[in-house]
């Protein structure tokens, strides 16, 4: 126990000779002055505190059957169908929270690579590298739009971990009629990005014409949410 100074000097007193006996006036005079001390403030309670308190007793009081002859029951269940009411008009107005599988909702991973570019962007992109004959970029760009695409459509939803032959056989389950050319895009997206051979002109048309056709083709069934 942290004694202050008074107590100390009270307690010295009492050891040195005998018991310390103040009249009426010293010991007020004593308690206010060691009362008002900020050793003391911390058993006074905050304004929250004292909000807190009302509001909890303010609560229990709806749900006391003898607050005014029973109307404590008839408050508590007014006040539930109050809240109930308010939780009913939000759901109505804003709607269930959702969450939704759109880019935007999530970092888009495409083939292990954080992704934020949309389609368009990234068909942009690789008809620049066309133009530049840099093949090996413009054929990785053109399959990453195609796959970019399709989750913008909400066809396909490759997971993060999906290589490039899975979303090709995603792919070609919602556009079979689809299906070898994917396969060929694909296998053209990893021997330039993976295996290191030599990009051409005729590999990036095949991915661009797959890509094309992707786009303008009806799928047969969305992937569910």
């Amino acid at each position: 126990m942290v004694l202050t100074p008074v107590l100390r000097a009270v307690v010295a007193a009492a050891d040195d000779g005998p018991p310390l006996t103040p009249d009426g006036d010293e010991a007020r005079r004593w308690a206010e002055e060691e009362l008002s001390k900020p050793t003391y403030d911390i058993a006074e309670p905050t304004p929250f505190d004292r909000i807190a308190r009302a509001i909890g007793e303010f609560i229990a009081s709806l749900f006391n059957p003898q607050v005014s002859g029973g109307w404590g029951s008839v408050l508590a269940i007014v006040a539930t169908v109050a809240v109930v009411v308010v939780i009913v008009t939000a759901f109505v107005v804003w709607g269930v929270p959702r969450v939704s599988r759109r880019a935007a909702a999530r970092t888009p991973m495409l083939f292990g690579e954080a992704e934020h570019r949309s389609a368009a962007a990234l068909r942009a992109a690789a008809a620049e590298r066309a133009q530049a004959s840099d093949w090996e970029a413009a054929i990785v760009l053109r399959f990453r739009a195609l796959a970019r695409g399709c989750f913008e459509r909400g066809v396909v939803d490759p997971p993060p971990g999906a290589t490039v032959h899975g979303f090709a056989r995603a792919a070609a389950r919602v556009f079979p009629a689809l299906a070898t050319r994917l396969e060929d895009a694909a296998t053209a997206f990893d021997d330039v990005r993976y295996l290191r051979r030599p990009g051409t002109a005729e590999l990036y048309r095949l991915v661009a014409a797959v890509d094309d056709d992707v786009a303008a083709a009806r799928p047969l069934a969305e992937v569910p949410a």
